[in-house]
């Protein structure tokens, strides 16, 4: 790390001995305040100042100095705790000779305990009038004096600690962030979902196409996989009989970094039995618009400048109309193999290889031509078999899949389908799977002979989805990276 200009750390270091050698540790213990910032102007804050002065009630706080104004034998702090800001007045003859030789001894930065009354100042800030003070914690490093251009962007990811001091709105987007994982919990719990946990090491990574993180075990001396997505222990747990289970959950992909991308993400998975993707598509638009209503006030939402509505419902197409409506390809090209594979090289569409099915294709081409275009939340149904392993199939055009993905401003935010519980179909899929990967394809499903097992104990009827956390507070905090709402994003070294 770098070092402060100058010699403030060491300045700090000889500030730390004098606190010794008053017999105050620079680095103490306890100190517990009886009100936070917040409390305080709440609680006092509309006081007239005739009753304030009567009453002078008594309070304990502790914050770290973001301010000072000192005038010799007095001086002004501004604290800051998980709530707020607090103002406290120290006055050499308010407090004891020691404690006023320790408050001489303050540097931005360090973290303070004090108790006194409250008082209004000759401007009308409310503060405290103390008469009992000490350093809790010395700071030997200062503050950054402010946060600017593309370097120190990078900082702020990497020392968020210093990030959440300094910003008050960082603070804020993780706050909103507990929040709506809070709200969703209770939505889940209201509607008789139990909330589970599957494991983070798998011996088959499963549930996704994803790359997994491999690491070792080293007593069983076998290879495990980071988990990719826990959509096979949760159904799983369906065959079980828990009928409505959900997990909150982080998951683990070795792709690539973007600004909606981080190797290790946080979604919510849940899985209903005796539901289809239909009734998981209205669940989601009441979810969405709830938790807008419940953690904004409005469903009204900007984003990087655009106008989003959560009310539902949601527009819906299928990929096929898509393609057809949006992307502007002739019907009868989507409908011909041999001719979208065509449009495909002629628009330099990259497909997977020369082989491509046509539901490979017609994907790609969706993905290419049609998915920055939706910007309000927008379904997409009807994937194709060929890139929906898990999905059961559509009865009137067993091609295409009863899945369903949710898109807001050209990006996925929730996946989900009817799931295939036919355990022969779904072993003819991983069998598919399993040769695509021989070809080279890495992203491509292990065999899961344990699962299949499972399915034909049976699963009943069942639908499930799983929904981007990270994607889905950037919209609601308005953050343009994905960086913004993960407090320890993966960065290079």
């Amino acid at each position: 790390m770098t070092q402060p200009p100058g010699d403030l750390r060491q300045q700090r270091l000889e500030k730390g001995e004098r606190l010794k050698a008053l017999g105050r540790s620079p680095w103490g213990n306890g100190y517990a305040p009886s009100h936070t910032a917040a409390a305080i102007h709440r609680q006092w804050g509309d006081m007239p100042q005739e009753t304030l002065e009567r009453d002078a009630p008594r309070v304990r706080v502790a914050g770290r100095v973001m301010m000072a104004r000192l005038f010799g034998k007095a001086g002004f702090l501004q604290l800051q705790d998980r709530s707020g800001t607090i103002q406290i007045y120290c006055q050499k003859q308010q407090l004891s000779d020691e404690d006023f030789a320790v408050f001489q001894l303050v540097d931005i930065g360090d973290i303070v305990y004090a108790e006194g009354t409250l008082f209004y100042t000759k401007t009308g800030e409310l503060t405290v009038h103390v008469s009992r003070f000490t350093i809790a914690t010395k700071s030997l490093l200062p503050l950054p004096e402010k946060w600017h251009g593309l370097t120190d962007v990078e900082q702020r990811y990497r020392q968020r600690y210093l990030d959440l001091i300094s910003n008050t709105e960082v603070k804020k987007t993780f706050l909103l962030r507990a929040q709506i994982v809070e709200v969703l919990r209770r939505y889940f719990a209201s509607e008789e979902y139990l909330e589970v946990e599957t494991p983070m090491m798998h011996a088959i990574p499963g549930g996704a196409t994803a790359r997994p993180f491999v690491t070792h075990h080293n007593t069983l001396d076998i290879d495990l996989f980071l988990r990719v997505a826990p959509e096979l222990y949760l159904k799983r747990l369906v065959v079980g009989g828990l009928e409505r289970v959900f997990e909150i959950n982080r998951n683990f992909r070795n792709e690539g970094i973007s600004t909606q991308h981080n190797p290790e993400f946080t979604m919510v998975e849940w899985y209903r039995a005796y539901a289809t993707y239909e009734d998981l598509m209205r669940g989601i638009e009441q979810m969405l618009e709830g938790l807008c209503r419940e953690v904004l006030g409005t469903t009204a939402v900007s984003y990087q400048e655009t106008a989003l509505t959560f009310t539902g419902p949601f527009r819906r197409y299928t990929m096929r109309e898509a393609v057809v409506e949006l992307g502007g390809v002739p019907l009868t090209v989507v409908d011909d193999p041999v001719a979208l594979a065509a449009y495909a090289r002629k628009e330099e569409i990259r497909l997977p290889d020369e082989a491509a099915s046509h539901g490979v294709m017609l994907t790609a081409i969706f993905e290419a031509r049609v998915e920055a275009q939706l910007i309000q939340p927008t379904f997409i149904t009807h994937f194709p078999v060929e890139v929906s392993p898990l999905a059961r199939r559509n009865n009137d055009d067993p091609t295409v899949t009863d899945r369903f993905e949710l898109l807001i401003c050209g990006r996925e935010i929730a996946n989900g389908f009817s799931e295939l519980n036919d355990p022969i179909d779904q072993a003819e899929r991983f069998r598919q799977q399993r040769e695509a990967k021989r070809r080279g394809d890495d992203e491509a499903m292990y065999y899961d002979a344990d699962f299949i097992c499972a399915l034909e104990h049976g699963m009943p009827p069942t639908a499930g989805a799983g929904l981007g956390i990270d994607r889905l507070v950037m919209l609601l905090t308005n953050a343009a990276s994905i960086r913004d709402v993960i407090l320890f994003p993966q960065l290079r070294p």
